[in-house]
């Protein structure tokens, strides 16, 4: 026999995972996974000359022009008019030149080799609650590219403890469900970036600041980026699978055409740009302090501003769009609820309709609400903490009573407590037909877990009606609370003697019990005398 004939049969990948597998359990238990691995889609191979030709992603036929993004912009987010033409522009500027390389890497490869790129990164200063997130998300949207937010704090500098920036580009693989080509052609968004300034005086490595603006650079400006990560030794095992498997594609994501956008709300950066304005003498002299970060200060905000608040000279470089988000007062946050899409007040009225109530909102009683959001200083978050806070108890309390319409009105923000007792009295009245539309719901459903049929006659509709307003209850609970029982008795009765049907009348509903135990002893002397199954109870 030879030596090749005594060698053990090669196994399949099948047979190999599902070693793998019990490898990763035994030595690792169920916190790792070989086939279900988060943070490691199936990576397409768009890398091909043949699909760099053929890839025909929408951010490559980009047709847009700094108008179209703005006005589609204008429909979400309130104000921050220069906020909007400049990530309208930057977003352009930066996919034209992707569609650009493109057609010249088609006609000329070494001709689209040379050519230099400038990216369009853009730093966004503002408050918090101002549309920041809202502007990005929606610009993703619209083009059709993937999109990544993530907030700064999380991350620290490669090799400690905490995220590691480059996930936020693998992130976006999978958000483009693995398609390298198109996930290199993303956005990714990082909020709170203020939180990375130095403040100079820490001691030993800054993990959380300085490492982090250091890692950040050559993603922002071009780098390579391994789809999968060499630090984890789940995704690595996963990778060489793959390539023996024969199902590897691209190893790495380059960065060229991911556009960043980050932003913060940057506290005190007005500060630093005043004290500086005030020894230049440029015309900010002693009411410089009373002077907010608006359009007029950011105007004069420049790179060293940025170094003195504690940003590194080449991570800042790497931002050269930058735009300010202003604070939005009284008449905006009124504007958002009122021309808004996604706006609070659809929100509410939706929530609201889903329990039958028509949720209404006057005009005097929505400036009230935005007056007081302006209060938080949490810009359009505000509305929400508001609107909670006044109508919190009647959310909680109205949806299952006789309440149909709830006016939110100036009496209502100002006499909350009245206002609602006022509709606590409303909701204990039920109407004969909102009983009547109850209890033939609480019939059907009667009748479809269990096989028996409930035949209510007016007066028993009308006795149920009298007993939910007596308890502040609806039709539908009063129902369950007196029947809650009958399914039992209605089923032996129905082995007993086949019947399925049960006519009720007021005097059942006075005494349910009593009702169920008679016509349950009935049923048993009709099956000894013999009489029919579908003799009525009267």
């Amino acid at each position: 026999m030879s030596e090749k004939e005594n060698d053990p049969p090669v196994p399949t990948p099948d047979e190999i995972s599902q070693k793998l597998s019990d490898f990763l359990k035994e030595n690792f238990g169920g916190a790792v996974d070989f086939t279900a691995m988060p943070g490691a889609p199936e990576v397409h191979d768009n890398h091909t000359e043949e699909s760099e030709e053929e890839a025909g992603l929408d951010a490559l036929d980009f047709n847009y022009r700094p108008r179209d993004i703005k006005d589609h912009l204008d429909r979400f987010v309130i104000r921050q008019d220069e906020a909007k033409k400049a990530l309208s522009i930057a977003v352009c500027d930066h996919y034209n030149h992707a569609k650009y390389l493109r057609r010249l890497r088609e006609a000329d490869p070494e001709q689209a080799a040379s050519v230099e790129f400038a990216k369009q990164n853009v730093i966004v200063v503002g408050p918090t609650g101002v549309g920041k997130t809202y502007l990005v998300k929606h610009i993703a949207e619209l083009i059709g590219v993937p999109f990544v937010k993530a907030d700064a704090t999380k991350f620290s500098e490669t090799g400690y403890v905490g995220g590691d920036v480059d996930d936020l580009v693998r992130e976006l693989v999978q958000r483009a469900e693995g398609d390298v080509n198109l996930a290199e052609h993303g956005i990714i968004y990082i909020d709170e970036i203020d939180k990375l300034a130095s403040q100079g005086n820490s001691m030993g490595r800054d993990v959380s600041g300085r490492g982090v603006q250091t890692a950040l650079l050559k993603l922002m400006e071009e780098t390579e980026v391994p789809v999968r990560n060499p630090m984890d030794i789940q995704s690595q095992m996963q990778a060489a699978f793959d390539l023996k498997s024969g199902k590897a594609g691209p190893r790495t994501v380059n960065t060229r055409h991911i556009l960043f956008i980050v932003s913060g709300a940057f506290s005190g950066l007005e500060k630093v740009v005043r004290k500086r304005l005030s020894e230049n003498s440029i015309g900010f002299g002693a009411n410089a302090s009373e002077i907010p970060m608006d359009n007029e200060l950011f105007r004069h905000v420049n790179t060293q501003d940025f170094i003195d608040y504690g940003f590194e000279a080449e991570f800042i470089g790497r931002l050269p769009i930058r735009v300010v988000c202003e604070h939005l007062e009284a008449g905006d946050l009124l504007e958002i609820m009122l021309n808004s899409e996604g706006s609070l007040l659809r929100q509410y009225e939706q929530e609201f309709a889903e329990y039958g109530i028509k949720a209404h909102f006057e005009q005097k009683a929505l400036k009230i609400i935005a007056d007081w959001a302006v209060e938080e200083k949490t810009g359009a978050r505000g509305l929400l903490t508001i609107c909670e806070r006044v109508l919190r108890d009647f959310k909680f309390e109205l949806p299952g009573t006789a309440v149909r319409e709830l006016n939110v009105n100036v009496d209502l923000l100002e006499n909350s407590k009245a206002i609602l007792e006022h509709y606590r009295e409303l909701g204990s009245q039920i109407s004969v037909e909102q009983a009547g539309e109850e209890v033939a719901l609480f019939a059907a459903e009667f009748e479809r877990q269990h096989g028996v049929s409930l035949v209510f006659d007016a007066a028993a509709v009308a006795a149920i009606g009298e007993k939910a307003s007596e308890k502040g209850a609806s039709t539908l609970q009063t129902c369950n609370l007196l029947f809650k029982d009958f399914q039992f008795g209605l089923k032996l009765i129905q082995k007993n003697t086949g019947r399925r049907e049960f006519n009720l009348t007021a005097d059942t509903i006075e005494n349910p019990d009593a009702f169920l135990s008679d016509i349950v002893v009935r049923s048993y002397r009709d099956v000894e005398s013999g009489v029919a199954s579908d003799q009525s109870d009267q």
